[in-house]
């Protein structure tokens, strides 16, 4: 059987790890983050939860715990393989990354009993951006992995990412607890979750290839954009007393981040242009 290129398992891994960070988000919103609390891999005194909290926590400690693993497998195949070295850094990155969330991660449902403030907003908060954080090593791992490889332009490609991005910008809305479309439960937390990472992404990989293409003047458009989708990805948790303020200025971050993008949208439209050399 042959095995997967590095580029498809940097996928995969940055993939699995937006996945987790949903389901985390998912897990917190329903409640069931404290349900397993110091027994896992045991879970209600017993092999396998009792509960349906308890089985959620279970299960999204056990992809956290799987989403390791992938992990440290994608950043020994980067050093031991034939990656760059770039590749191989990003891919550390996240790595060296990982145990301060994980760390994070007990205080916050294992150790809030030992730890007053286990299970509080600032510690939620550094647990959030922590996953983000490695969530981009992962992303900008698998954008360097693919160098080389691309069967369209660059210019095509920021075209298409910047597109993708606007679409996952308004699905994100919807979701949000800005939009009164949906109520915003655990199911829309988890899907709000999802679709931020998905943009965020998207807009990474477009400040990634818009310097090879004539479209490098418009890059600024792009790291906007992300970074009001950074900050709408924090706002949407709980990190904040969600105040008429709040509320405010997390719809002014999306229409930030949405004008702006749009704008490099529409730069980026018709075809693929002559392009230039990318940066190193």
């Amino acid at each position: 059987m042959k095995r997967p290129s590095y580029r498809r398992f940097a996928l995969f891994t940055t993939a699995l790890t937006g996945v987790l960070v949903a389901l985390g988000v998912y897990t917190a919103a329903t409640g069931a983050g404290l349900a397993c609390s110091q027994q896992w891999p045991l879970c209600d005194g017993g092999v396998l939860p009792q509960t349906i909290p308890s089985f959620i926590e279970w299960f999204h400690r056990l992809v956290a715990m799987i989403t390791g693993f992938v992990i440290v497998g994608v950043v020994a195949a980067a050093w031991r393989g034939d990656q760059d070295r770039q590749t191989a850094l990003f891919a550390t990155a996240a790595l060296v990354l990982l145990p301060f969330q994980i760390s994070i991660g007990a205080i916050t449902v294992t150790l809030n009993g030992a730890i007053p403030w286990g299970y509080s907003v600032p510690t939620h908060a550094a647990h959030l951006l922590f996953a983000l954080s490695i969530f981009t090593a992962l992303t900008l791992t698998t954008i360097s992995a693919m160098r080389g490889h691309y069967r369209r332009s660059a210019h095509e490609r920021s075209r298409l990412a910047v597109g993708a991005a606007l679409t996952l910008i308004v699905a994100n809305f919807l979701v949000s607890r800005v939009s009164p479309v949906f109520d915003y439960g655990p199911a829309a937390q988890g899907a709000f979750a999802l679709t931020a990472l998905a943009a965020f992404a998207a807009l990474v990989a477009a400040a990634v290839w818009l310097p090879g293409t004539d479209l490098a003047r418009y890059r600024p458009g792009v790291v906007v954009a992300g970074a009001a989708v950074f900050l709408v990805t924090l706002l949407g948790r709980d990190l904040v007393v969600y105040t008429d303020e709040a509320r405010l200025v997390n719809g002014l971050l999306y229409l930030v981040g949405f004008a702006a993008a749009a704008v490099v949208a529409y730069a980026a439209r018709g075809g693929a242009n002559e392009e230039r050399p990318s940066p190193a």
